[in-house]
């Protein structure tokens, strides 16, 4: 008998202090009048077709830090989250004059094992969704198709992507829509420039293209009027950032940007710490501008740590995914996370799934080896799925804030504000 979805969610503890649980009973209080206004968002501008967004619960804040339009991890979602995918996946497709026929692109990965598993699950959503589905690679080597094994009973098949005059396909399948699973980070491929059909994500969204500090521009800004509107401070749900530009970590040029805007971004956070009287050490993010998979990220609590850079460290913020030269950087608020699982005390922060403007699902991401105030997205890190089935949909009614239905409809809502961010971005890019 399959265990009802509360009995599956991991026990967490949360430091939970102060301005949080306001925040917290504040959305429960409002809920009606959110979601309204996310309604009105969705009419104002479409969401990606899929996302996800990691976030970070410090008790007294709680923020989302990043935002990836081609997020791979479907592996890692519930298997009760299933029929919210499929249903949200439909309402995705409405948008498209033909979509019997996909055909998804993924990364170029080929010894990465979790990620196929990821791209399995994607598969098996879109076809539950009533999709044909095929996988065509842009793998330059690929001559025939490979299969790609992805535990005894299930296998993936890896088709060489093939163009013919302005459309692509695969041998004997010819797409309606293309999905795209691949980031981008080194540019448009040529096979897939000027196609007649329909893709998603726009190519534009790429990270040759995109850059988090245009992301979370756009992101302060729902968080100012979301704040407004439902009388918040929009400091309790938005990491503060600047950004640096034309900085070479191997030659050390450009650190004196880093170095001024350490020390000022430390400032700002120390006042808004001494306003809400937090006892706690401030530090700050700098990561790739562009980019994923946890690459291109130190932390920092003074300036001292930008001047004693040693040259390991400055190896690996100099270069993100695919070997790509780090030239700008954003420098963000560090959040801390006070979650962690309680078996084994490990620092836990969770990130949160949608399809089209539905949440989906979720997972936490654990590291047993990373502190509160540290990077957890790292070798090491592992994954616990969440029923979020119910839980970011709607609160429970007449229980406390902290309890766990109502801590996760608070992040389906703090991932939603990401979400308005990134659709504001996809309505700049195709103007």
């Amino acid at each position: 008998m399959m265990q009802p979805a509360h009995n599956i969610i991991p026990h967490l503890q949360t430091a939970l202090t102060g301005p949080l649980q306001d925040i917290e009973r504040h959305i429960l209080d409002n809920q009606s009048r959110i979601e309204a206004w996310f309604a009105q968002q969705w009419k104002q501008t479409p969401a990606p077709f899929y996302s996800s967004v990691d976030l970070r619960n410090a008790g007294f804040k709680i923020a989302p830090v990043d935002t990836n339009l081609f997020p791979a991890g479907f592996n890692n979602l519930n298997p009760e989250s299933m029929p919210l995918c499929i249903q949200a996946t439909q309402s995705a497709l409405d948008r498209y004059e033909a979509s019997e026929k996909v055909l998804i692109i993924p990364e170029n990965h080929t010894r990465n094992r979790a990620y196929f598993a990821s791209l399995a699950a994607l598969v098996d959503i879109l076809t539950k969704a009533g999709c044909d589905v095929r996988i065509g690679s842009l793998l330059p080597d690929l001559e025939h198709p490979m299969e790609i094994p992805i535990n005894p009973d299930k296998r993936i098949t890896l088709h060489p992507l093939l163009r013919t005059e302005e459309r692509v396909h695969i041998e004997n399948f010819m797409p309606d829509l293309i999905i795209l699973n691949n980031d981008l980070t080194e540019g448009i491929p040529d096979l897939i420039k000027g196609i007649t059909q329909p893709i998603t994500p726009s190519k534009q969204l790429g990270w040759w293209n995109r850059s988090k500090s245009a992301h979370f521009e756009q992101y302060h800004a729902v968080a100012e009027e979301f704040s407004q509107a439902f009388s918040l401070d929009p400091w309790l749900i938005s990491p503060l950032h600047r950004q640096c530009g034309k900085i070479d970590f191997m030659n050390r040029t450009g650190v004196e940007c880093l170095e001024k805007n350490v020390a000022a971004l430390l400032e700002e956070i120390r006042k808004k710490y001494a306003e809400y009287r937090i006892d706690q050490e401030p530090f700050v993010v700098i990561k790739a501008d562009s980019g994923t998979y946890g690459m291109g990220v130190m932390i920092a609590h003074s300036t001292d740590d930008i001047k004693t850079l040693n040259r390991k460290q400055r190896t690996r913020m100099a270069a993100s995914k695919g070997g790509q030269h780090v030239t700008r950087v954003i420098l963000q608020e560090g959040v801390y996370t006070f979650e962690s699982v309680s078996a084994e005390q490990s620092v836990a922060e969770p990130v949160v799934y949608m399809l089209n403007h539905f949440v989906v699902g979720g997972f936490y991401r654990i590291h047993k080896d990373r502190g509160p105030n540290e990077n957890l997205n790292a070798p090491g890190m592992h994954f616990e799925p969440l029923a979020f089935t119910r839980a970011c949909i709607a609160p429970e009614p007449d229980t406390s804030p902290d309890a766990p239905p109502n801590r996760f409809y608070t992040y389906g809502v703090m991932a939603r504000l990401a979400l308005v961010a990134a659709a504001r971005e996809m309505q700049e890019v195709s103007q």
